[in-house]
């Protein structure tokens, strides 16, 4: 007898913010496939994780089509769970105030509708934190506004909002 996995739909955006932490969780986890804004394809570049690589490993989605067509598979309760990681503070606003307009926001919002849950690991968490930028680590200052975004996510329905590798790590237990 087989056990049927949860099947998550893991989102990335234009962010850097453990890129390569979320990539190992997603990777680690069974049934995964990727979804990746026009930004994310090209930050995946930038910190050594060709897309054609990650092809190798993932079924994957890019953001090509005015109309979003992969959100179709929530309507056919394909996905067990989103995962947005990392989520910029764009990202993060343009769901906090209801904007579907990428590939991400549209699976996050789509997901909501059909009582997906989702996890957003929010980049902006504190008022002062270190990243990693291509050149290595950097201070970040989150402006006021991406910290009450980030707030505001939390208290969507559906949604659990992760502050920490180890947060998400944890959220992610019962999909294992």
């Amino acid at each position: 007898m087989t056990t049927k996995h949860p099947r998550i739909a893991w989102a990335f955006t234009g962010s850097g913010h453990y890129i390569k932490e979320c990539l190992a969780l997603a990777d680690a986890l069974p049934a995964v496939d990727l979804f990746l804004s026009r930004a994310a394809a090209e930050v995946m570049q930038v910190y050594g994780f060709p897309v054609s690589g990650l092809k190798e490993r993932f079924k994957l989605f890019r953001d090509t089509a005015a109309s979003a067509p992969p959100v179709g598979l929530f309507y056919k309760g394909h996905y067990d769970l989103v995962v947005v990681a990392p989520a910029t503070s764009n990202t993060v606003a343009k769901m906090v105030y209801g904007i579907s307009d990428t590939l991400v926001t549209n699976i996050y919002a789509q997901a909501g509708k059909c009582q997906v849950p989702s996890i957003v690991f929010a980049c902006d968490a504190a008022p002062e934190m270190e990243t990693e930028a291509p050149g290595g680590m950097v201070k970040v200052y989150p402006r006021p506004i991406d910290l009450e975004n980030t707030e505001g996510l939390s208290r969507m329905d559906y949604t659990e909002v992760v502050l920490s590798v180890a947060d998400l790590n944890l959220a992610l237990g019962p999909y294992r």
